[in-house]
């Protein structure tokens, strides 16, 4: 992953997370990048609340509420607790398996779609209600 022009996350330890109707959000450890609280919360009702926080890259860039993480999540989801996902839309470039993803459309979702991952998906116009 890359922000302000430097790679700021490579991890082969990340968690794999598929919702309904979306492609996959990758949650890394938190200890891998440079975060600031940011304002605000949500709720997921399978995860738990979730709050946000910028992301800082090189240059001291910074991609404001562009992470999440859940700090107490709702059983089953216990290995997001210590661990962020990342809009891809908000940073220079996500890979995954050395391909550059595709973020969701939307600005509420945060899949990172690849080649090998088909829609259709949530986050478009008209498609709020699936």
């Amino acid at each position: 992953m890359r922000l302000g022009g430097v790679v700021i996350a490579d991890t082969t330890d990340a968690v794999r997370v598929l919702e309904t109707s979306h492609p996959p959000v990758y949650y890394l450890p938190m200890a891998d990048l440079e975060l600031r609280p940011a304002e605000g919360s949500s709720m997921c009702e399978f995860k738990g609340r979730a709050r946000y926080f910028d992301v800082v890259g090189g240059d001291g860039v910074v991609a404001p509420r562009a992470a999440w993480n859940y700090p107490t999540p709702m059983p089953g989801y216990e290995s997001l607790r210590d661990r962020v996902a990342i809009y891809p839309s908000a940073m220079d470039s996500c890979e995954v398996g050395g391909e550059v993803v595709q973020a969701q459309d939307g600005d509420f979702y945060g899949g990172w779609i690849t080649s090998r991952v088909v829609g259709p998906f949530k986050g478009g116009a008209g498609t709020l209600g699936w």
